[in-house]
């Protein structure tokens, strides 16, 4: 999907999607990420990041903080969503969710998302760690989470339910999220079409 529209917006990126960069065709200005195995997997190229980049305390002993780094505490959050990241971020299940922590701290009135598919192949547990050893399928390329690299199962239950605190701290002071997904399985967002909201 090309995604170089996005390079006259104020972009979010989150985890490894620096994976896709050439692909999508434009780069974020700011960065979240705070799983640990995300943080650790993906170290050097989070270092190489030439953007703002939010990520947890969980990665504060091997990514320091920088002019472009500053860690969030998501390991003793003040609440199920935060409006202040001097206090924290809660995790919720999903960096999606403290990305729009992130997005409302910085004042944006309204937030987009694309590429939230909300649906995922996987066996065991939610929050399950689980080695994929073959190739990864549940996300943009192959090589997210796959052939050999652990990951940690979505709950999506968790993140439905963080979904729905975060709207409702938006709409509560007339702040809007809008899920652009294509062919999104997340229910949780009023929906509409990028290309309505972009190309229109």
């Amino acid at each position: 999907m090309d995604l170089s529209f996005l390079r006259r917006e104020i972009a979010v990126g989150l985890n490894k999607i620096f994976l896709g960069f050439l692909r999508f065709g434009f780069y974020p200005r700011y960065y979240v990420a705070v799983n640990k195995k995300v943080l650790r997997q993906a170290e050097s190229q989070i270092r190489a990041l030439n953007c703002v980049k939010f990520i947890s305390d969980r990665g504060s002993s091997f990514l320091p903080e920088s002019a472009l780094t500053y860690h969030i505490n998501t390991t003793e959050p003040p609440r199920r969503f935060s409006r202040d990241l001097a206090q924290g971020a809660h995790e919720g299940g999903t960096v999606t969710h403290v990305a729009l922590q992130v997005a409302y701290y910085l004042g944006f009135k309204e937030v987009v998302l694309i590429g939230l598919d909300h649906r995922f192949e996987y066996t065991g547990a939610p929050n399950e760690a689980r080695r994929l050893d073959g190739p990864d399928r549940n996300h943009f390329t192959p090589d997210y989470f796959g052939h050999g690299q652990t990951w940690d199962n979505p709950d999506l239950a968790q993140s439905e339910e963080s979904y729905t605190i975060a709207r409702q701290e938006y709409e509560r002071v007339g702040r809007r999220i809008i899920d652009a997904t294509v062919n999104g399985a997340c229910t949780i967002f009023e929906k509409a079409s990028y290309r309505d909201l972009f190309f229109s």
